[in-house]
């Protein structure tokens, strides 16, 4: 009977996330328009810190009850997934089209956090006897690296901006230009979309995990495991919902940039969180859940950078990275078996 409370509680937070990422999708994307902010900086900023409540309030909390694995897990878990499955998955439902200053700018901030775990949770690698573990130190230098990526970001956005005003001013007396910003929602309207669709995220994706949790509680999987797979996959749920949801609607740029900003958001901040309230030790999480995330995050910048069409992650390439995710998760279920 308990099992199939959870099956329904998982369910149903499902169905509240889709519906909260489409609300917050229109009303993030209706914000950017009217204020001439590109989709990509709405995605890196309002919609991944949204997206990652789940994964913020989950590694807080194991955090403050001493369960290490399942606040270090939830995170690499989830930055995995975010690269590999949801990347993969919302490049096959639409080809996403990467400007050239986000490969420069953007992208690689994505490689450059898989690197800082790598360097701050496997302290036995550089002092040989030391115990893995991600210090307050750790926690505290990963809160001032988000502080600048928040505050170069903001920057781009400045830039950019400019950038479009100076081309609108170049229009036609600017009248399809406001025709088109007629046609938006109200801003206030917009607000509330933000607001419900953020709450549905994030009530959405407790139900989601608990269930999640509960069912894979009872199938005697260890902590580790779970944050890596169930939990985190929970969790990124929200990313999943709005990155597929902009992707169909067109706003390919919005959909990489949730995930990348997200990718950022959860080991700067989220990880930097839970690490400056007690030192999390890591000794559930592998060289090879590292390494995984690592070689994800250089591979979707080497596709974005590389790929056949110049500055775009084609269907293929998707299918690419879905696959890999496919071999990771058949990986962790072989362990977890023995």
């Amino acid at each position: 009977m308990d099992t199939l409370l959870y099956i329904g509680e998982f369910l149903i937070g499902l169905l509240v996330i889709i519906k909260g990422a489409d609300w917050l999708t229109d009303g993030s994307a209706s914000v950017a328009r009217r204020f001439g902010i590109p989709s990509l900086v709405v995605g890196m900023t309002i919609v991944a810190v949204g997206s990652s409540a789940p994964e913020l309030v989950v590694s807080i909390m194991a955090a403050i009850k001493g369960n290490a694995d399942m606040a270090v897990g939830n995170v690499v878990g989830s930055n995995i997934f975010n690269i590999l499955g949801i990347m993969g998955i919302t490049a096959m439902v639409s080809p996403i089209m990467v400007e050239r200053g986000n490969v420069r700018n953007d992208v690689p901030f994505a490689v450059l956090s898989s690197a800082v775990i790598a360097i701050t949770a496997f302290d036995s690698f550089f002092t040989p006897g030391a115990v893995n573990s991600i210090s307050r130190t750790d926690g505290l230098l990963m809160l001032a690296m988000f502080a600048i990526f928040m505050s170069y970001t903001l920057a781009l956005t400045g830039q950019e901006k400019k950038g479009s005003n100076t081309k609108a001013e170049d229009t036609t007396d600017g009248v399809e230009g406001n025709s088109k910003k007629d046609k938006e929602p109200g801003l206030l309207l917009s607000s509330f979309f933000i607001v419900i669709g953020l709450a549905c995220l994030i009530l959405g994706g407790d139900w989601l995990v608990n269930g999640a949790s509960g069912i894979a509680s009872a199938m005697g999987i260890s902590d580790a495991i779970i944050a890596l797979t169930i939990v985190s996959a929970g969790t990124s749920a929200p990313e999943l919902a709005a990155s597929v949801m902009a992707a169909r609607k067109g706003d390919t740029a919005m959909a990489l940039g949730n995930i990348v900003g997200s990718v950022v958001f959860n080991v700067f901040f989220v990880l930097g969180i839970a690490a400056s309230i007690l030192p999390l030790g890591a000794g559930g999480i592998t060289w090879f859940d590292i390494t995984t995330l690592f070689v994800a995050s250089c591979v979707l910048w080497l596709f974005c950078r590389f790929g056949k069409r110049y500055l775009t992650l084609t269907r293929t390439e998707g299918a690419i990275l879905t696959l890999m995710a496919i071999a990771y998760y058949t990986v962790l279920i072989v362990k977890a078996g023995h």
